[in-house]
């Protein structure tokens, strides 16, 4: 494996979680939703899908199971904010903590145990392709499910009504429930979908990152999947972008680290969040870009009129 390659497909593993978390979010944003709980959600997914994957010796049963750990621990967070018309930034605030408590105190009896790996997918002829093999036709499922995901999300946002129906409701949540459009019901399949992304990006970290369950092992990435789609102004094509920009500045700190440059360690297991920091203030600065595209109902709860 030559050393392009071996940097290609480790940025590929770093960026596949922050791009399927973000683009879940960028979906709930897009509804006017602002839930700041997706590390909490990412962890829940990464212990139940690394202890379903463990119990049954299937990695695939769970990522799914990841997945559905998300939409469950998602659901208070549903009916603080669209039922009860709660603060969104402090419920957020404390799905993130909650999950990350969960998954902690759940996932204590699995510390030090070996996981089972999601296997990487094999095209006779094709992946032995060198380079483009590996890279293109080498990953595993949940590589190809975050493209997939990502192409969707556009085509539902821009092409269906569907879609329009849900950007309505993230521009002016008034003025489509009078149009008879269903705002809590839009908002809700939005979080939930927000949720079982990021709890798939969670099952990603520990059935095919790094097959294993340790304590914080998210690492902060929710966080960072939540300044992605400010910083891809809430536009798919540059959360993919985003996402694989992200992936790379978190592999060159561990490969300037394995290199011996005598930078602090510290510094280096810094950059991915100073990245984030400085790509936010770039992006801050060009208001004009910024309100193009930001749901005008993001974070405002929504009280039908009686």
């Amino acid at each position: 494996m030559s050393g392009l390659e071996a940097f290609v497909l480790t940025v590929m593993a770093a960026a596949t979680p922050l791009l399927l978390a973000a683009t879940g979010e960028l979906v709930v944003e897009r509804a006017g939703v602002l839930n700041l709980g997706v590390e909490g959600m990412m962890a829940a997914g990464a212990v139940v899908a690394f202890a379903v994957a463990l119990g049954t010796g299937s990695a695939a049963l769970g990522a799914l199971a990841g997945a559905l750990a998300g939409v469950l621990v998602v659901l208070p967070f549903v009916f603080l904010t669209q039922v009860l018309a709660a603060n969104q930034v402090a419920s957020g605030l404390a799905l993130a903590l909650f999950g990350l408590g969960v998954a902690g105190l759940f996932g204590e009896g699995y510390v030090g145990q070996p996981g089972v790996r999601l296997e990487k997918l094999h095209v006779p002829a094709l992946s032995d392709i060198p380079f483009i093999g590996p890279v293109l036709f080498g990953q595993d499922v949940l590589v190809y499910v975050s493209f997939v995901m990502t192409a969707a999300v556009g085509w539902f946002l821009f092409r269906t009504r569907w879609g329009l129906m849900l950007r309505a409701v993230g521009v002016n949540h008034h003025a489509a429930h009078a149009l008879g459009h269903p705002v809590r019901l839009v908002r809700t399949l939005a979080i939930l979908f927000g949720g079982a992304m990021a709890g798939l990006a969670g099952a990603y970290l520990s059935v095919s990152y790094t097959p294993q369950w340790v304590e914080d092992m998210t690492a902060g990435r929710g966080w960072i999947a939540l300044a992605l789609v400010v910083f891809a102004t809430w536009r798919p094509v540059r959360v993919l972008a985003g996402a694989y920009l992200f992936g790379a500045v978190w592999i060159m700190g561990l490969h300037a680290q394995a290199a011996g440059y005598g930078l602090p360690p510290q510094l280096l297991s810094a950059l991915p969040y100073l990245a984030t920091i400085v790509a936010l203030v770039v992006i801050s600065r060009n208001r004009a870009l910024t309100l193009a595209n930001t749901p005008a109902m993001i974070g405002q709860p929504f009280v039908p009129e009686r």
